[in-house]
């Protein structure tokens, strides 16, 4: 059997589209479909159900799937890691939100290339969650970190970690305002000015529906597109913010802002490490995943 068609085959199997199997084979479509095609007589049975929009695998279809994917991946590794220690070098390309990417994760990863020395190259690059799935799916990237879990079989997500989000503002803000009770305090904080990463409010959205039950009533004063820079026009005295608490973190204990609420459950928000589906069974990319997860039980 032609090992060319055992690896479109994969491909489709965990794309689930032939277009999407074409794009990271570099292929066109009608080559991925006589391909399979192929496959499928070769084999006299059918492997995919054809939909609307993209494609099911069948009974055979998946145990071949099961059977193949992991022999063909091994062969990847080889062919792609050569047989010298000079062309041993593996790159990871990791994608995923600016802020969480730069203050957890690739600190984390730059040490495990700096603790083993094993030629473990790193790039980086920053984006919204369906820009990052999107790329890690098309094969831009190894791996992700997504606030969004991937639907369907060609992505797979695990847990990462928990942010908790805090309500913050310059103190003279806090002054102003006056103490908030643990069950309320919505209406204290109305038509007050507030830092946003987007007009439309979606950290403080997602803060007031969780803790007040009900819609934010204030204005978005300055909007920018970085969680970092919200702080540092919090801090300034912009007007109040809702922020992961492990970025503003060291802010709060210079008490260059303070928390204006602690409610008894603060709202959260699941970070997930995605990667296509059997990329693990690559070992740059199995061991990166790992020590992400290690180093998320320290992150509090």
């Amino acid at each position: 059997m032609d090992l060319a068609l055992l690896r479109t085959f994969v491909t489709v199997h965990r794309a689930g589209s032939f277009t999407r199997a074409a794009a990271l084979l570099g292929l066109s479509q009608p080559a991925v479909t006589s391909q399979i095609r192929t496959l499928e007589r070769q084999l006299g049975r059918p492997l995919f159900l054809r939909q609307a929009r993209g494609v099911t695998p069948t009974t055979i279809g998946d145990e071949l799937a099961h059977k193949a994917a992991p022999h063909l991946d091994a062969l990847v590794e080889i062919t792609e890691s050569g047989l010298d220690e000079e062309s041993a070098l593996r790159t990871l390309h990791l994608a995923g939100p600016p802020e969480f990417t730069a203050e957890r994760a690739l600190p984390a990863l730059t040490e495990l290339a700096a603790r083993d020395g094993q030629g473990f190259a790193l790039r980086a690059s920053f984006g919204t969650a369906e820009d990052t799935l999107e790329g890690l799916a098309a094969g831009h990237h190894d791996l992700a970190i997504s606030t969004a879990r991937p639907r369907g079989a060609l992505l797979t997500a695990s847990p990462l970690c928990d942010e908790e989000h805090v309500l913050v503002a310059a103190p003279r803000w806090a002054e102003r305002i006056g103490a908030l009770p643990l069950d309320g305090g919505a209406p204290a904080l109305e038509n007050l000015p507030v830092v946003e990463v987007h007009e439309s409010l979606p950290f403080v959205s997602r803060y007031w529906a969780s803790v007040f039950d009900s819609c934010p009533a204030v204005a978005g004063t300055v909007i920018v597109p970085d969680l970092r820079a919200v702080l540092a026009c919090a801090s300034a005295g912009a007007g109040l913010a809702v922020l992961p608490r492990y970025l503003c973190g060291p802010a709060l204990d210079r008490e260059e802002i303070v928390l204006l609420h602690d409610p008894l459950v603060p709202p959260l928000r699941i970070y997930f490490l995605v990667v296509r589906t059997g990329s693990l069974a690559l070992p740059h990319v199995a061991r990166a995943h790992e020590w992400l997860q290690r180093a998320a039980t320290r992150w509090s």
